[in-house]
């Protein structure tokens, strides 16, 4: 399950910006994931807290946002959402296309509780 591997290396990003910014813990993390990046949905939210145990984001809840497939025609240059098993053009249905989005798997936003006020920050 590589889906762990990829909750402990979020873990470590998260910490260090915790850490940075002198956070006592993390309250949400908020995560984009395509569907063609691999990751499963169920098997990371059931990996987080294993891999949370013990860190500042151990009481953290975990907010998967889903993107869309998105190519861009090299053909007639429009961009449009495909399925994740066609990536053609919507507009003109050339199969030369360049992938825009789906395969992303990024970390949007940490929400910080801070340690000496009490007060949540967004970053």
């Amino acid at each position: 399950m590589h889906e762990l591997a990829i909750c402990q290396a979020l873990i470590d990003e998260v910490t260090a910006v915790a850490r940075s910014k002198r956070a006592a813990s993390v309250t949400d993390i908020y995560v984009s994931v395509g569907p063609l990046s691999g990751v499963e949905h169920p098997l990371m939210r059931n990996a987080f807290p294993i891999a949370a145990a013990g860190t500042v984001a151990k009481e953290a809840h975990l907010h998967l946002e889903a993107t869309p497939v998105r190519v861009h025609c090299n053909e007639c240059g429009a961009e449009s959402e495909v399925p994740v098993n066609r990536l053609v053009c919507k507009t003109c249905g050339h199969w030369r296309t360049q992938l825009v989005s789906g395969d992303e798997l990024m970390l949007q936003r940490v929400v910080l509780d801070g340690a000496e006020t009490g007060e949540q920050k967004n970053v």
